[in-house]
């Protein structure tokens, strides 16, 4: 995507975003180096890294923004991120609104989970009333200081009501106005085409991939063809990173040496070069 195109122009195609996860700077700045024009700040990958903890509602407001802003500063592309439940009411999603606003988010995800909230994917969710949850989207619509910041509105209410009950969560959403619906874990390529049957001619429609998680898992072209125009891997980077560390510190732990495992790491100039330390140092001279 390119800088000057925003996220609402870029959902006015029907060729599908991939966004995939990302949880700090530096996973940010290797994503755009591959080539990806947008990002998905996963909480789960959040509470993931910074805690070491699952995605059971312990990551705050200020956790999260912190992080988006951080990301935000060293990237330039278009960052989705996951605001939980707005941290509260209705007045703290306003809070929180304004807060990603102003660290650069180009979309804002609020979910209708009860507190405490947890991941999608795993058992035992609760859901608020959709009529609390329609004020917490209104109450976060009328707190963005420019229509560009987009609410994208999340309903977890396929494993709580079922499928017909999250489609008409979903359909009252959007009659607040939202910008964007994330229908989560839904079970099947079934369930998946009744979801796009219904919204995805009126809205974008964001699609979840959770390696072992409830939906089955599609390439972005699968779909793109399904009708979705987002499609995110929110903890793919995490799990990846973690499977690396594992083998990593088992080889040192074992050998007593990183020597086994150079093929399969940067070396210190080549993490330089990918973080742009030359480009910084050579910024720092101009001001000698």
């Amino acid at each position: 995507m390119a800088n000057d195109t925003s996220m609402k122009e870029r959902l006015a195609s029907s060729e599908i975003v991939l966004a995939p996860g990302v949880y700090d700077a530096v996973s940010a700045l290797v994503a755009e180096q591959a080539g990806f024009e947008a990002l998905y700040l996963s909480g789960a990958s959040i509470a993931y890294t910074r805690l070491g903890r699952s995605d059971v509602g312990l990551t705050t407001f200020t956790e999260v923004a912190d992080t988006l802003a951080r990301i935000c500063e060293r990237v330039n592309l278009p960052v989705i991120v996951d605001a939980d439940t707005g941290f509260g009411n209705a007045l703290n999603t306003q809070r929180t609104v304004r807060g990603f606003e102003r660290a650069g988010a180009a979309m804002v995800q609020i979910e209708d989970q009860g507190f405490p909230k947890r991941c999608g994917h795993l058992d035992g969710k609760t859901v608020v009333p959709a009529r609390e949850m329609a004020g917490k989207l209104k109450a976060a619509l009328d707190a963005r200081a420019s229509a560009e910041t987009l609410i994208l509105a999340r309903t977890d209410a396929v494993a709580v009501e079922g499928l017909d009950a999250a489609l008409d969560r979903a359909e009252a959403y959007l009659e607040c106005g939202v910008d964007a619906l994330f229908i989560e874990a839904l079970r099947s390529p079934a369930q998946m085409e009744a979801a796009c049957k219904r919204f995805a001619h009126r809205v974008p429609l964001l699609a979840n991939m959770v390696e072992g998680g409830k939906t089955p898992i599609q390439d972005a072209d699968a779909l793109q063809a399904h009708g979705f125009r987002i499609a995110i891997f929110p903890g793919g980077t995490a799990r990846a990173v973690v499977h690396t560390l594992q083998g990593y510190y088992a080889s040192l732990a074992q050998h007593r040496t990183t020597e086994p495992w150079r093929d399969r790491m940067l070396d210190f100039d080549g993490l330089n070069e990918v973080i742009g330390t030359p480009e910084l140092m050579a910024l720092g001279k101009r001001y000698e």
